[in-house]
């Protein structure tokens, strides 16, 4: 079985899971909530998958530090996604630390290949060596295609459940008694890195010896092919000792290709080596061949070019968004806003400028309560929080309820457009739908908002601006706390029928820009005037309500919204 939380690179990994019919696999409403439904199977007897990026391993680590202890009844596979380069991240943290730290086995494929290879290795270890095993991914791989060559399902028989407290019932006294049996483990797992498939030498020129994982070994290979010998590394925790110590001996230079954090090359320091790394290579963002090749003086790869700049396309929140209207209006009352983590933190972008903080999952809520207990009411630092659907079930939930437990008198905006976002439009706790499109349990958001202590509970369409002012004034000014769910579903959904396109009447337009304030990216300016782009306007008409000169129009002529 297969539980997992969407999160980019990591998402498609479970997408495809749910695919197959012989695999159960669901959508949680958190990471830690994964981790702990796939230990669950595990315990049972069922080999049992689970997925996320980085971020995601910080909501894990709780329950993945102690099953580190337990081990395993069946395999235990524990995918995780990092995003060197930040493409769709607030950090790019190096998850090897979690493995290093929680004394767990993790393996890093290098191709889609391996992807397949290690994923299917993983769970013998798993099995063999009594623990989860970490399968650590990257961008690059995990947004890659490369040719795999199949092969059979293995499908053991479901491992019998012996009750075993001693080994499951991680108190004290058990504890104290598992923490030797962890080290034992790794430390059969160091010597299994010294003679290992996982691990290989591809002799070449010994006047450079090169040492590397992952995305970073396809660099290397393609920069100097057999102008250096390379030391591969796929089980990058263990590492291994003298497999290292005989490779350097064998080179003349020693340098250390990892992105992020000097990992292999500070292991390579305490065996006594010389090597150069972090002293060469950035210990901050993405690699690339260019960036490997003139690092270590070779010419760079010739790859193909466009004749002319690419012009910059920032993110934006797209035309019809239903998140543009809300923070349209937090703008314009002037509050702070502290935000979270989807799709609408692009609210931060111009020319909305409507967000002031974003920290992590959940973070809004909880972080406006902290807000409101430092300042008060103080009328000229009101401030709000925003957070997702998909992201309020993730953890805002118990932001929500400390915020009704302790009193403050504070707005949480819930923006609920019926998907999670930002990952690709998973469905989520408060849709009605399981990961395969079925009809699932369904949470009701105002419900749920009453049933923890909020008494005013309040729903707005984002698509009308007066009622979104009149309603946030109001729970401004209100002394309680309380929520306004903002609801209307994505515009880019399927289900969601678009609207004709609006057209501007160039006898009413006026150029005064009112309706660029709202960084539609369907509206632009020109020399005769406001212009709509009838392929990206999906009718929503929030612009129609900012034009006081009735020039924005349906195409019946009609300014109405």
């Amino acid at each position: 079985m297969a539980s997992s939380y969407p999160g980019t690179p990591s998402t498609e990994i479970t997408e495809s899971l749910a695919e197959y019919d012989g695999i159960y696999a669901e959508w949680a409403p958190n990471e830690k909530v994964a981790l702990e439904t796939a230990f669950g199977a595990s315990f049972a007897g069922r080999r049992a998958f689970c997925g996320m990026k980085h971020v995601g391993l910080n909501v894990a680590a709780d329950p993945l530090f102690t099953i580190s202890y337990t081990g395993v009844n069946a395999g235990l596979v524990i995918a995780v996604a990092d995003d060197p380069g930040m493409h769709s991240s607030q950090n790019e943290q190096d998850s090897r630390h979690y493995a290093v730290a929680a004394k767990l086995p993790m393996l890093e494929p290098a191709d889609s290949s391996e992807c397949l290879e290690f994923a299917k290795y993983a769970y013998e270890l798993s099995e063999r060596f009594d623990t989860p095993v970490m399968l650590r991914m990257c961008t690059r791989i995990a947004h890659s295609r490369s040719v795999v060559e199949t092969g059979e399902r293995a499908e053991p028989p479901v491992s019998e459940y012996v009750k075993r407290a001693e080994k499951y019932v991680m108190m004290p006294g058990n504890a104290r008694l598992r923490h030797p049996e962890v080290e034992r483990r790794m430390a059969e797992l160091g010597r299994l890195a010294d003679d290992t498939f996982l691990n290989r030498i591809e002799t070449g020129d010994r006047r450079l010896g090169i040492i590397t994982s992952g995305t970073a070994y396809q660099y290397a290979r393609e920069v100097f092919g057999g102008d250096a010998s390379i030391l591969k590394l796929g089980l990058v925790n263990p590492l291994p000792g003298k497999l290292i110590l005989d490779f350097a001996a064998s080179v003349e230079r020693l340098a250390v290709i990892e992105e992020l954090d000097p990992v292999i090359e500070n292991h390579c320091k305490r065996l006594g080596l010389r090597v150069e790394g972090k002293s060469i290579f950035p210990a901050v963002g993405e690699f690339s061949q260019n960036l490997v090749a003139s690092v270590l003086g070779r010419p760079a790869p010739s790859g193909r070019t466009f004749g002319e700049p690419i012009p910059a396309r920032p993110p934006v929140m797209c035309a019809g968004c239903p998140h543009r209207g809300v923070f349209f209006t937090l703008a314009r009352a002037k509050v702070a806003v502290i935000g979270d983590i989807g799709c609408y933190t692009l609210g931060a972008s111009p020319p909305l400028h409507a967000m002031d903080s974003t920290v992590c999952m959940g973070a809004s809520v909880s972080g406006l309560h902290g807000w409101s207990r430092a300042l008060g009411r103080d009328g000229e630092r009101r401030a709000v929080a925003v957070i997702g659907d998909s992201t309020f079930m993730h953890s805002g939930v118990t932001g929500l309820i400390n915020m009704a437990y302790n009193g403050s008198g504070s707005t949480v905006i819930i923006l609920d457009n019926s998907i999670t976002g930002m990952t690709g439009h998973q469905q989520n706790p408060t849709t009605g739908y399981n990961i395969k499109g079925e009809p699932a349990g369904k949470i009701d958001l105002e419900t749920l908002c009453r049933s923890v202590g909020i008494r005013r509970v309040s729903v707005v369409d984002p698509y009308d601006l007066a009622q979104c002012e009149r309603t946030l004034r109001e729970e401004l000014d209100s002394e309680e706390p309380s929520v306004i769910i903002s609801r209307r579903p994505c515009a880019l959904l399927k289900y969601v029928k678009p609207k004709p396109p609006l057209v501007v009447g160039r006898d009413k337009c006026k150029k005064c820009k009112a309706c660029m304030k709202l960084g539609c990216p369907a509206v632009s300016m020109r020399d005769e005037g406001a212009s709509v782009d009838p392929t990206l306007c999906v009718g929503c008409g929030v612009c129609v309500q900012l034009c006081k000169f009735d020039a924005i129009e349906r195409v019946d002529g009609s300014a109405e919204a």
